[in-house]
């Protein structure tokens, strides 16, 4: 269990707090691309962190994200004029550029020097990944983007998506790493397993498909071994499970910092997954979700699988709300429980969803009874609470400072039980961190990881 002053310290990102701070030494995600379709196009609203902004794309492609109101009297720049490179205030016309920087204020003599002094707070974007990521900390902190391997790939080669989670960011990343669940949350009766065993396959399953029983496996030993090593960008997390004869099924998943999982299920030649969880408030966030395979294109089959809501990708609606939420109790289906699914709830993602936002809004973790299979968990809450500490004793995140150290990969692996999850990862990756810029920066360094005990 945490104290309660820690629990606050890990759940609150506002402007003035110590975890707001340090996620404010980050790159984030704030849109996707794709909402910003067109230069001049209408503006939108965002809300990252407790603060609110404004979004839009000027006529040369480049995005700006501003807060929204304009400093003359204080009109909401929503409905503003977007266009010839800026965006214009209805009120009085005075008009900002992607920078904060005026442009204009048609009130005043023409010859008047007055807008050089005015400006609006304006934070650094980027376009990367079919995402728009926003660097809201210390201008002369400014880090690189993390090289996240999804990102790095040609657009063919993923798919992107986001949808809303209506509990605090921290409960819903400890259940995005916390593959101890896959035990129960997303099992089913055994004459459905072959349902489960689509997801668990990653649902791209080409001819170097793996073949397995994964799905016995995890139903019949929902004690997992775990082992947790810490490298330069987060977390890497091996969970082993009994498989047949002496071998073991490793489940792997990568955490990096402050806010990043890729999922553990993937198989040589299978679809990668990951999440991004950026908090809207401290009892919302946004999940930033993506899937990639490294070696080829997406199929449109896929494509359109990912669309409707398989793996950590959800079905929503324009304003990608879940269509299975807390306002419906997640469309819970009692006889589908009774006969086919542990849930009843239908959809991994909605099934995740459903269990973190019953924990409340804000999960109280000074009354938790923690086990061994909750060691991410804790190594998790250490990590983050030691970083926001370092920021607020001033003393700056390396992890920033190690954009290479992004670019590795998680999944699933069959091992012989004497093997070591370092063994397990050079025999599955190439490399005791699933390493993988050799594909992209040959040059790139190695990078050093030290095991950790419970």
């Amino acid at each position: 269990m945490l104290s309660r002053q820690d629990n606050e310290l890990l759940t609150r990102t506002g402007s003035d707090t110590a975890m707001g701070a340090y996620f404010r030494r980050f790159w984030q995600p704030v849109l996707l691309s794709r909402e910003l379709p067109e230069p001049d196009g209408p503006p939108k609203r965002v809300q990252v962190m407790g603060e609110s902004l404004l979004a839009f794309r000027d006529s040369n492609g480049r995005v700006g994200l501003v807060e929204p109101r304009c400093p003359h009297r204080g009109a909401d720049l929503y409905f503003g004029r977007n266009g010839e490179c800026g965006l214009r205030c209805v009120f009085h016309g005075w008009k900002f550029d992607v920078d904060g920087k005026c442009l204009e204020i048609p009130t005043l003599p023409q010859d008047s020097d007055f807008r050089d002094k005015v400006s609006i707070k304006a934070y650094p974007t980027r376009e990367f990944g079919e995402f728009v990521w926003a660097y809201m900390g210390p201008a002369d902190r400014m880090p690189e983007l993390p090289h996240l391997e999804f990102a790095l790939l040609p657009s063919s080669h993923r798919y992107v998506s986001k949808k809303l989670q209506e509990c605090n960011w921290a409960q819903s990343v400890e259940g995005g790493i916390d593959t101890a669940h896959f035990s129960f949350l997303h099992m089913v009766v055994p004459q459905a397993a072959s349902q489960a065993e689509t997801f668990m396959k990653g649902a791209a399953m080409g001819d170097q498909a793996v073949k397995n029983d994964r799905v016995r496996w995890v139903r019949d030993d929902p004690m997992p071994r775990f082992e947790v090593v810490q490298h330069d960008a987060g977390l890497l997390i091996g969970a082993a499970r009994k498989a047949d004869n002496d071998e073991l099924y490793w489940r792997i998943t990568q955490f990096l910092v402050p806010n990043h999982s890729f999922a553990p299920a993937a198989f040589p030649g299978e679809i990668h997954y990951g999440q991004t969880w950026v908090p809207i408030d401290d009892t919302s966030c946004w999940i930033y979700t993506y899937a990639w395979h490294p070696e080829r294109p997406l199929t449109q089959a896929e494509r359109q699988q990912m669309a409707n809501g398989h793996g950590v990708h959800a079905q929503v609606d324009d304003n990608f709300v879940p269509l299975r939420n807390r306002s419906n109790e997640d469309l819970i289906d009692r006889e589908d429980q009774r006969h086919r699914s542990y849930s009843g709830i239908q959809g991994v993602s909605e099934q995740d969803a459903a269990v973190q936002d019953s924990q409340g809004l804000i999960h109280d973790r000074t009354r938790e009874i923690l086990g061994p299979t909750d060691l991410a968990i804790m190594r998790f809450r250490r990590l983050m609470l030691e970083g926001a500490k370092g920021v607020l004793d001033g003393r700056e995140p390396p992890e920033a400072s190690h954009p290479e150290a992004y670019t590795v990969r998680a999944g699933g692996w069959v091992a012989h039980a004497g093997k070591k999850l370092a063994e397990v990862m050079t025999e599955r990756f190439g490399d005791p961190l699933g390493d993988a810029n050799a594909l992209y920066r040959p040059a790139a360094p190695r990078r050093r990881g030290q095991a950790a005990g419970a």
